[in-house]
This record gives C-alpha cells, structure tokens and sequence, in this order.
C-alpha cells in the first residue's frame, strides 16, 4: 500500500488559506509576510520532492499551481511526477499540457484505489477540502506540518469539524526553528 502524506504550512490555530499570497483571503501570504525566512526550516520541501513519487490535488489547488509550479525550478521534481486530481467537475480540457501526467480522479473511493497500487509515496499539497475529506475517510496515514507561530483567526482549516471518534498520531521527527516555525511530521495510528 502506498503511504499518502498531508503537508501543510498551518497557522498555529489550524488555518491553512492562502500561504503564499493567493488572492481573496484576508491574510493571504502569512508565510513570507509575518515570518523571517529561515532557509533550514524549509528543508523538508525538498525532501518530499525526492521521496514522492506522485502528487494528489483537489481541483482548487490544481488551478491555482498548475499555471505557476511547471515553470519553477524549485518545484522542478514535481514537473515529470505523476499527478492526480480529485474533481467531480475538472474536465480533461481543462488540464494543463506543460506539467506532466494527470489524471482526473472522481471520488475517495478512487483515491483508496490509488493507494493500493503499485509505486511510491503520494504528497497531497494545499487541497484544505481534499485534505479533510482525505483525513475523515482515514486516507491520510503521514502529516509534514510546517507551524507558523501565527494566529489567523478566520480561514480554510486543514481539519475538518466533524464529529469523529479520536485520531491518534504519533510524532515521528520534529524541529523548533529561531523564528518560532516547528516541524512536526506525524504518523497516524492504525
């Protein structure tokens, strides 16, 4: 079975909107904005491009990268990975050709399929809706939380609020940084 890892850049009190300046959100860019940038701290995003051997999205944060991401050099590693995307309205069409292999997925039950096939780990980027339903149906078996020592108040949540019964997590590799982010990679307890 394949492992599919949730990362995030989270606020301290769960917000996950917006981190790198995506318009309409109040606070947008309250990764660069807020914070000293640390290079160190953000090693990590690195190393998922080296461990993933594919990418999963939901439709939102699929048409916010994909006309960015396929030209970064940073983000070069992502280019030639498989992609897939969880949409029930995304249409073949609307795929961009500069990134790679795409693959539109319909449902969770897709999404669990995938990860009973062949290959290695699969990283979930931004996605906050995708991610709770991802988390809810029990998906989700590795967090990379970067924690931003900031409260944002109003905004889209990496967890959802439903009424579920308790999700143990074990910490398995953590970082407190000089300008207060932590690294937090937790496994999820089966």
């Amino acid at each position: 079975m394949r492992t599919l890892i949730s990362t995030a850049f989270i606020s301290l009190d769960g917000v996950v909107e917006a981190p790198g300046g995506e318009p309409g959100y109040r606070n947008a860019g309250w990764t660069f904005k807020d914070v000293e940038f640390l290079p160190e701290a953000f090693d990590i995003k690195g190393r998922e491009q080296q461990e993933a051997t594919a990418m999963l999205l939901g439709r939102t944060s699929y048409e916010a990268f994909s006309p960015v991401w396929p030209d970064m050099p940073e983000f070069a590693d992502y280019k030639v990975m498989p992609k897939y995307v969880v949409s029930t309205t995304l249409r073949q069409n609307d795929l961009v050709s500069n990134w790679g292999d795409t693959t539109i997925l319909r449902s969770l039950d897709d999404v669990a399929a995938l990860k009973e096939s062949e290959g290695g780990p699969i990283i979930v980027h931004g996605s906050a809706s995708l991610n709770q339903a991802l988390s809810d149906a029990g998906l989700i078996d590795r967090y990379h939380l970067l924690v931003f020592p900031l409260l944002l108040g109003a905004g889209k949540r990496l967890f959802s609020s439903t009424d579920k019964d308790t999700q143990k997590l074990r910490l398995v590799e953590h970082q407190a940084y000089a300008n207060g982010l932590q690294k937090n990679v937790f496994d999820v307890v089966r």
